[in-house]
């Protein structure tokens, strides 16, 4: 059986249909306070600033329930990328986010459930058109990474070059490290500060404060309580702040191998339910949202539980995080 083959005009506009209803997906689980559709965040002209959790799970073993830590903020339609867990590409795409339109990437700190995509997230994007730079910031150590994440997939990445015209990767690839304090990025859209947390023996670890000209959103990355994010984060519209839930951290340990002292680590890189709302009380934030869950995984912590006792020191509008959740 011979198939006909379809005229040239036809197939195009096949193909035209198909990548409008890809890129068309709205985020239904959202609430209509705190959602948008895919196409309203990603329209021409869009204005204003908001806040995309893409992962809210911690710690890097997979779960079914919540993706690897990563953000996103749209400013004016431009995405800034915060931390870079597995399957960041995949959650940027979900979020209605095209991948060339990738621009500054800031890293908190150099834990693989922060960094695991942060080579795949450009090669990706490079992959589906990137033809810019790429800024990244963040601690020591993002360098040699790029260097050798170049190196790891040379062979494809010559291939891509040579078969699909694409322009060399590793010179698209910016990096800008950091030890301490300071200003990181300033722009015409905003002004990005980073400070120093406390995440136990991982140094340096930071937290990142973006002001915009509508809001003010602050990054907490990993750590466990501390002064210098509250400083950081006065008056802030916004908080995301990682927390744990001591009581299910025994339930946790029952099902982890091969990691003796792991309690010892949580407890002393993390924050509680109770002292994250102590900190977002000290600085005066308008909204604490809850991220970066330890334990992750476990669906019998609800979201009563993750919020009650940060309520009984904070005031104010506490969200309780979920993945692809806009704010």
């Amino acid at each position: 059986m011979i198939r006909k083959q379809q005229p040239q005009g036809a197939r195009r506009k096949f193909m035209q249909l198909a990548l409008a209803a890809g890129g068309a997906a709205a985020l239904p689980w959202l609430t209509p306070a705190q959602a948008q559709t895919s196409a309203a965040l990603t329209a021409a002209g869009d204005k204003g600033t908001r806040l995309i959790l893409l992962g809210t799970k911690g710690g890097p073993t997979p779960s079914a329930l919540r993706a690897a830590p990563a953000n996103v903020l749209l400013i004016d339609g431009q995405p800034y990328v915060v931390d870079c867990g597995n399957g960041v590409a995949q959650q940027l795409v979900k979020a209605g986010i095209k991948l060339p339109q990738i621009r500054d990437i800031f890293l908190t700190h150099q834990h693989s459930d922060h960094n695991a995509d942060l080579g795949n997230l450009v090669l990706l994007a490079w992959a589906t058109g990137l033809a810019t730079p790429v800024q990244m910031y963040g601690p020591p150590g993002m360098r040699r990474m790029m260097d050798d994440f170049v190196r790891m997939n040379a062979l494809d990445i010559a291939v891509r070059i040579k078969e699909e015209g694409r322009p060399p990767l590793r010179p698209l690839i910016k990096t800008h490290e950091f030890s301490g304090p300071r200003v990181v990025l300033e722009n015409d859209q905003v002004k990005v500060t980073a400070a120093l947390v406390d995440h136990y023996t991982l140094k340096p670890a930071f937290a990142y404060r973006f002001d915009s000209k509508d809001r003010s959103v602050v990054f907490s990355g990993d750590t466990a309580y501390n002064d210098n994010l509250i400083r950081l984060a006065k008056g802030a519209d916004v908080l995301v702040h990682e927390v744990m839930y001591l009581p299910a951290l025994e339930k946790l340990m029952r099902t982890v191998d091969n990691a003796p002292t792991l309690l010892d680590h949580l407890v002393k890189s993390h924050t509680s339910t109770a002292q994250v709302g102590l900190v977002a009380a000290r600085a005066g934030v308008k909204t604490l949202v809850l991220s970066h869950f330890v334990p992750g995984g476990d669906p019998a912590i609800t979201d009563d539980m993750w919020s009650a006792e940060a309520r009984q020191q904070f005031s104010g509008e506490i969200i309780v995080g979920k993945d692809l959740m806009v704010i």
